[in-house]
């Protein structure tokens, strides 16, 4: 889906069976107002079911991001990106954690995946988060994305 464009890792969830990763085009925004957004995709990994949705993310879907990781980290769940416009994940730190991948408005289908995820991960996410940032701030004339 978005293919032929620089794609950095927002999150990985990840153990040796399967995974979710979502992937945004960071040097490829589409402006359709005031504020920036930009094409990205979840891609689902297992033994059982493989599969790609793709969503829209702006500045503040990943201002929501670092706040989810926040409620990660504090053992709550997370729903993430906010509203009802695009697929959505919710994620439960449970042992093992669960990932609930959502196509909605669109078929109405989701997956849900446990995943045995390694020590580190959430460090590893919130650096993550911040080679987006980085990655979209360096393509954006007027400075820093939100």
């Amino acid at each position: 889906m978005i293919d032929g464009v620089r794609a950095v890792e927002l999150f990985r969830f990840a153990d040796r069976v399967q995974s979710v990763t979502l992937r945004v085009a960071c040097d490829a925004p589409m402006t359709p107002g005031e504020e920036r957004y930009y094409a990205a995709e979840i891609v689902l990994e297992s033994g059982f079911v493989n599969g790609t949705v793709g969503l829209c993310i702006s500045g503040g879907d990943l201002d929501e991001w670092g706040r989810c990781l926040d409620a990660l980290a504090a053992e709550e769940g997370a729903e993430w990106p906010p509203g009802d416009r695009s697929a959505w994940l919710c994620v439960v730190p449970d042992d093992p954690l669960e990932v609930t991948v959502h196509d909605s408005p669109s078929t109405q289908i989701a997956v849900r995946v446990p995943v045995d995820v390694a020590t580190g991960w959430l460090e590893e996410n919130r650096l993550r988060l911040e080679r987006v940032r980085e990655a979209i701030a360096r393509t954006r004339p007027d400075g820093p994305a939100r």
